[in-house]
């Protein structure tokens, strides 16, 4: 299903500089982790590890960014969100620094380590359905009853700009990057880092990551048009982080004007990067997070050139199931 309406204006660098200052002292500043694998001889590759932040994730660089400008009126009002986990739990954190009330729509397939992290952060968890847009119209529902103030996941301008401080980042520790590969699902990290990254230096390639079974954001990228899968179709990856089923339309617009490409791994070479990860950078990433190590350890060709690279690992909120799931598999190269 294809859907256009009007574009929305381009952020400039800017906001993410005003971003980058006022997030400072609640998110982290991430480091850049080298990774050593075979293949990878040729050239330098470092993990971005955002599974390092206090919750686990990058979402709490958006959902900071977005927190700390409301009104104190908007603040006693109370905040909602709907997340499938690490939004559910950056706006949760985001919300007891700012001494106000969370309340998070998550679908009922989340993870149970990820409903427990956002609870005992005081967040009250409303459940609804698997499909992302479930958890959206329930959200939209709660705040027009109750006069939450909606803190979207990732199609916001303030999200998006707290989103692309993992850019400025990556360019000041590296600045002779020339690759940077981040994971895709709503649009927020990817729209934030590629446009963070093109306004400070256009001669690197940013491109997205995403599951082989819940590409809908490089089906949109490649078409042209804003595109939507179903909900059976995106929750079958590992990836419970990626199975947004549609980009944002801030995202999308973000998206078209500075990402190179976007492509897909398998769920084995996302199982693999996870092993990989563990073992050869010490960093324990969730299934999300390791899309963009997967892209690099098992498709490298397909990205050349570059000689010194980045991969977002985006969060380490991984169930202690899955990751021993993971590990038990026999090793791949």
């Amino acid at each position: 299903m294809a859907t256009t309406t009007a574009a929305p204006t381009l952020l400039t660098l800017q906001a993410f500089q005003e971003a980058r200052t006022r997030i400072r002292g609640v998110a982290a500043r991430t480091p850049l982790v080298r990774l050593f694998a075979p293949g990878l001889e040729g050239a330098e590759v470092w993990v971005k590890a955002e599974g390092l932040q206090p919750i686990g994730s990058f979402k709490l660089r958006g959902a900071w960014n977005k927190i700390a400008q409301l009104t104190p009126e908007q603040r006693s009002r109370g905040v909602i969100t709907y997340s499938s986990g690490n939004h559910a739990q950056g706006v949760a954190y985001a919300a007891g620094v700012a001494g106000a009330k969370a309340v998070i729509v998550m679908p009922s397939n989340a993870p149970a380590v990820k409903k427990r992290a956002t609870s005992a952060l005081g967040a009250e968890i409303v459940e609804v359905g698997p499909a992302s847009s479930d958890r959206k119209e329930k959200a939209e529902e709660l705040a027009a009853a109750h006069g939450y103030v909606m803190i979207p996941p990732y199609d916001d301008d303030q999200i998006v700009a707290g989103q692309g401080t993992c850019g400025l980042e990556i360019l000041e520790d590296l600045p002779d990057v020339d690759l940077v590969l981040s994971p895709v699902s709503g649009g927020g990290l990817l729209s934030g880092i590629a446009t963070a990254i093109k306004l400070s230096n256009p001669a690197v390639r940013v491109i997205g990551v995403e599951p082989e079974l819940a590409a809908d954001a490089q089906e949109s990228f490649r078409s042209g048009s804003l595109v939507t899968w179903p909900a059976e179709k995106t929750t079958r990856t590992l990836c419970d982080g990626l199975r947004t089923q549609s980009l944002g339309l801030r995202n999308f617009e973000h998206i078209r004007a500075y990402v190179d490409d976007i492509v897909t791994v398998g769920e084995d070479e996302i199982r693999a990067a996870m092993r990989t990860l563990l073992f050869s950078a010490r960093l324990t990433p969730e299934p999300s997070g390791a899309v963009s190590a997967a892209a690099i350890l098992f498709h490298a060709a397909d990205l050349l050139p570059f000689r010194k690279a980045v991969v977002v690992m985006s969060g380490g909120n991984v169930e202690p199931e899955v990751l021993k799931a993971v590990l038990a598999e026999e090793s791949r190269p």
